[in-house]
């Protein structure tokens, strides 16, 4: 069950190049659109997605300024050398499949598939929305498993939150299929959830799970665990998954200064706890081999799909009962309230006029004597009168 999309919009993290291309402000985007500057953040950083008619501003802004920067960046190409650029790290080194640029952006699954040895021809291509989400699952799904690992500590709710995340990206398919980085959409949900405050509320989460078997990885873990969200979450990105700064920036929702002290704070706990990680080399190779000695299964696809699908079927037949009842309630109301209006009763007002309390008053004192005398004399009877003979 997914949800249908309107006009595409480039991915959050194209919309800030965009901006950045031509040194717009957050600012001067918020006053064309007719937003503010926190909303142009959230669509940015794909937290929220815009509706309606800012939507068609957005795209529309969007859309002039990639116009204007096509013409550079067709200069630029044709006189770029053939030699490939390479990132500074491959970026998906926890996941199932060697990961590069191109195939992070947007077909990753389809080239892991074909150097795994599968077919280049067009069966190596996903037949439909169900194959293109399996296989997105398949290439992602396990690494992501595992970084959910470092950042919680725990077993079971980094299970959940992977599987959280590609239902909410089976929910909205038709967005993410079209995303230059359906693996760093799905990340970023997957991050979310799992880093998510309310957790602290549940049950399970005061009774902590058991830590790892090596004295090392528990060490590492500890630091990891005994820093901020988000410098763990930044230390994770750059270093572990291999993203650039500006990325990590974007992903974070932080700006490059700011995710740039993040990591550098980050860093500095580490090691100032465990000297020997202080190389950057030296901690990457060292969360990549926390998060692969953790044996973390994720479930299968067909289960989070089928899992994602229910849940929503479940929400929106309570959303249609909570209106049936409200309408229901409603209705009521409307039947069995007053037609025409009934005016209230005045308040009592004081009656002049009325004659005083009429009736015997209090007894005197010889009242009350004679009373009791009375009384006296009726419990001894009446005297007897017997008649005398003259």
């Amino acid at each position: 069950m997914t949800q249908s999309s309107a006009s595409p919009l480039p991915t959050p993290k194209e919309r800030r190049r965009l901006r950045e291309s031509k040194s717009l402000t957050l600012a001067q985007v918020a006053a064309k659109v007719g937003v503010t500057c926190e909303t142009v953040r959230a669509w940015e950083s794909g937290r929220s997605t815009p509706r309606g008619h800012k939507r068609d501003t957005y795209a529309k802004l969007l859309a002039s300024v990639g116009a204007e920067g096509q013409a550079p960046a067709a200069t630029a190409a044709a006189t770029a050398t053939a030699t490939p650029v390479r990132s500074r790290r491959s970026v998906g080194r926890w996941d199932s499949a060697p990961l590069d640029r191109g195939q992070e952006r947007g077909g990753g699954w389809v080239r892991a598939a074909a150097e795994a040895g599968e077919s280049t021809g067009p069966a190596a291509f996903p037949k439909d929305a169900t194959d293109a989400f399996d296989r997105l699952y398949a290439y992602a799904a396990p690494g992501l498993v595992r970084q959910a690992y470092l950042l919680t500590g725990r077993r079971t709710l980094a299970r959940e939150s992977v599987e959280r995340a590609f239902q909410l990206a089976w929910q909205r398919w038709p967005e993410v299929a079209v995303d230059r980085d359906p693996a760093g959409w799905v990340r970023a949900a997957a991050y979310e959830y799992a880093m998510s405050p309310w957790h602290r509320l549940r049950p399970s989460h005061r009774h902590p799970e058991a830590p790892p078997a090596d004295a090392d990885d528990r060490a590492l873990l500890d630091v990891l665990l005994s820093m901020p969200s988000s410098y763990r979450r930044t230390l994770l990105l750059y270093d572990g998954v291999g993203l650039d700064l500006p990325e990590t920036a974007a992903e974070t929702e932080a700006t490059t200064p700011a995710a740039a002290q993040r990591l550098l704070h980050a860093r500095e706990a580490v090691a100032e706890q465990l000297p020997a990680l202080a190389v950057p080399d030296q901690l990457h190779r060292r969360l990549t081999e926390l998060a692969g000695a953790e044996k973390l299964q994720a479930p299968k696809s067909t289960l989070v799909r089928t899992d994602g699908e229910r849940r929503t079927r479940f929400w929106t037949r309570s959303a249609i009962a909570v209106t049936v009842l409200i309408i229901g309630a409603t209705a009521l109301t409307l039947h069995t309230a007053p037609t025409r209006y009934e005016p209230v009763p005045a308040p009592g007002a004081m009656i002049s006029g009325v004659p005083p309390r009429t009736g015997p008053g209090p007894l005197t004192r010889a009242d009350k004597k004679l009373r009791d005398k009375l009384h006296k004399a009726a419990e001894s009877g009446p005297h007897r009168l017997a008649p005398e003979v003259d």
